[in-house]
């Protein structure tokens, strides 16, 4: 492997542990901004992200749970996710990229942008079904507004995960031949 190639790859290591730091940090602010939701709502404005679901939380309590389940799983899943891509990224050797070990970790990144993908969707649609019972849902739909592009990036990355699988069977075929 050149040294372009070396200093290449451990630069997209870097960028992806500082991506699931901030990843982590926000999905921290959001649970702390939840509690403090539930238990202090004085406090809001003064926390990260100031979401501030105050006036859903006392109009109904199921769809302020049901909005912040949303939100804390979608922050949580994009922090798993960069943690797998870090994971792979950490462990991927690169003279033999075909191991059964990078199968799974791009399977699993595969299948954690699909559910994130989903997840925004399915939480965008609830938004709007809550919007049209009267509730103010505009400062959520930050939260999920690229779900398309999760799903179709998850796409990709299963037929990446193909691909790697069916190089796999053909490298463990190629040694067992020789």
């Amino acid at each position: 492997m050149s040294n372009s190639s070396n200093f290449i790859f451990k630069a997209l290591y870097i960028v992806a542990w500082i991506i699931f730091v901030g990843l982590s940090i926000e999905a921290g602010g959001l649970i702390v901004n939840f509690v403090f939701s539930v238990y202090k709502p004085e406090f809001v404005p003064y926390l990260y992200q100031k979401l501030d679901l105050s006036a859903m939380y006392s109009r109904s309590q199921w769809a302020f749970f049901g909005m912040y389940t949303f939100i804390l799983a979608i922050a949580m899943l994009k922090a798993w996710l960069f943690y797998v891509v870090i994971e792979l990224v950490g462990k991927l050797d690169l003279a033999k990229p075909f191991s059964s070990f990078v199968s799974k970790k791009i399977m699993r990144i595969s299948i954690l942008i699909l559910d994130i993908g989903v997840l925004s969707l399915v939480a965008r649609q609830s938004a709007k079904n809550l919007l049209h019972h009267g509730y103010e849902t505009d400062e959520l739909n930050r939260f999920w507004v690229d779900g398309e592009a999760y799903i179709l990036m998850a796409a990709v990355v299963y037929i990446i995960a193909i691909i790697f699988k069916k190089g796999i069977e053909l490298q463990n075929e190629n040694d067992l031949t020789i």
